[in-house]
């Protein structure tokens, strides 16, 4: 076989790959999955994507299929090593303020909400929750259908903590930056409590790589308006394409496309990521 090629970007020292999924052959996946847990997609297979990309930084983000199990995705902080490894878990308004401090002593930084198929938490549900964690220094990751964004922007202006919006606004249809859904997005970027991963425009673009150029006029549009506050990700092991994969090295070449220049690449890779996530230097 044909070795892969690494990226065309080299990844600077640091550089953090700050959305993947782990999962565990042993654990079924719980009622509301709705894709089955690719049990090949451990710690020790990213591993060898990590490798591949040269990043040395990774936020696990808790899967759809497990709920409100975080164990696995714990583990795998630990497996991938606690140094350079974060956390995204998935609890609800009635987590215990222990197991809070518990989870963010193994590493977890954020709690995920999925308001797509397979989610199973509410919006009132992540309201309670943001309440909860802004005194940990957490943050509430999203994935909506941003087409729907303006419905929702007043209330995630107002949440207590943080607020990282997953996959460009993943706009279920690609939009224009004139769309009202994008509009939104960019209200909640210059506001300054918003921060948005570059990441799986595959799931949702027409016109495919290198660049998605219709999703990544969005991303192009979100660089300009918060620098600071973007950060990238591999969306890893990639379930919703698990039949046609992207290419792991072109998830990260797309920042070629999307970010001009070189120092911001390095701030979006790095610096805006270790802020968001807490890793040291």
């Amino acid at each position: 076989m044909k070795p892969l090629e690494p990226p065309l970007l080299k990844a600077p020292q640091g550089a953090c790959d700050c959305a993947i999924h782990v999962y565990d052959a042993t654990t079924p996946a719980v009622a509301t999955a709705t894709i089955p847990p690719p049990a090949w997609a451990d710690a020790a297979a990213y591993g060898k994507v990590r490798a591949r990309l040269g990043t040395s930084r990774t936020v696990i983000v808790q899967p759809t299929a497990y709920g409100l199990d975080n164990e696995i995705t714990l583990k795998g902080v630990e497996q991938l090593g606690a140094d350079g490894t974060r956390a995204v878990v998935v609890v609800d308004e009635t987590v215990g303020d222990a197991e809070l401090a518990a989870m963010a002593a193994r590493g977890a930084r954020g709690a995920r909400f999925h308001m797509l198929a397979a989610g199973f938490l509410s919006w009132e549900t992540l309201g309670k929750v943001a309440a909860r964690i802004a005194p940990l220094g957490w943050h509430i990751q999203l994935q909506m259908d941003g087409r729907l964004l303006a419905e929702r922007a007043d209330m995630l202006a107002r949440l207590p903590c943080t607020l990282v919006i997953d996959h460009i606004g993943k706009f279920l249809e690609p939009v224009a930056t004139d769309h009202p859904g994008f509009r939104a997005l960019a209200r909640l970027l210059e506001g300054g409590n918003t921060w948005l991963k570059l990441s799986a425009a595959y799931e949702v673009s027409r016109k495919g790589p290198p660049d998605w150029p219709d999703t990544g006029a969005l991303a192009r549009a979100a660089v300009r308006i918060a620098p600071d506050r973007m950060v990238w990700a591999s969306n890893w092991p990639h379930v919703s394409k698990l039949d046609d994969p992207p290419d792991d090295a072109g998830q990260l070449d797309t920042l070629l496309h999307w970010v001009d220049d070189g120092m911001l690449r390095r701030r979006i890779l790095v610096d805006n990521a270790a802020k968001l996530y807490g890793f040291a230097g």
